[in-house]
């Protein structure tokens, strides 16, 4: 069975004016696209027909650069759309503040630790919190369509929250001010849907 194209939980102006439509129509409908038909023309015929994105990724012969690329591409922006809400921002609460204060002290710790990584990443590249077993949160990022369930990328757990940092995902509205990106990317999360996140892998 061929991956789809997961839908949008909102409408693609519902993240306006921190998000806008145009990118979210261009970065869904043909970046996210893109790598969902790629994904699934290469895995055709091989040992990963059948088998979650997840195990695809954490069994990946990391040298098969077409489902690197494109599974990482398919289960990366899958998450980012999920982590996202019109009535998002605010903070995280319950086992997951707890976690996150744990690991960096604060709340604003930790969201100075998570925009260093996504405004540090060089070139393209994603910035993640991940949730490794036993509970502990982890900030990391990795380049290009890369994440944590990948061997060996220097960044371990289960991803919960991630930010794309590639120049498609906030160009149109940004241009060159990431940084902006970045901040107005904490106005959308949903953290309810990361605690669900993190109380299911941890």
């Amino acid at each position: 069975m061929s991956f789809e194209l997961p839908k949008l939980p909102y409408a693609h102006d519902a993240l306006e004016p921190h998000i806008d439509e145009k990118t979210m129509k261009i970065h869904h409908g043909k970046h996210h696209q893109g790598y969902t038909d790629k994904l699934n023309a290469a895995i055709e015929g091989t040992d990963n027909e059948g088998k979650t994105i997840e195990n695809i990724l954490s069994n990946l012969d990391m040298k098969n650069k077409a489902v690197r690329n494109n599974g990482g591409g398919f289960y990366n922006h899958s998450l980012f759309w999920e982590v996202m809400s019109p009535n998002g921002g605010g903070k995280p609460s319950g086992e997951l503040e707890t976690a996150i204060n744990s690991a960096y002290g604060s709340f604003e710790d930790f969201k100075e630790k998570f925009s260093e990584a996504a405004k540090g990443q060089f070139g393209s590249g994603w910035a993640w919190l991940c949730v490794h077993k036993g509970g502990k949160v982890e900030v990391c990022s990795t380049p290009n369509q890369d994440n944590p369930l990948m061997p060996d990328v220097g960044c371990g757990g289960t991803p919960i929250l991630g930010l794309d940092v590639w120049e498609h995902a906030y160009y149109l509205k940004y241009q060159n001010k990431r940084p902006d990106y970045v901040g107005a990317f904490f106005k959308v999360i949903n953290w309810e849907e990361v605690a669900t996140r993190y109380a299911q892998n941890k």
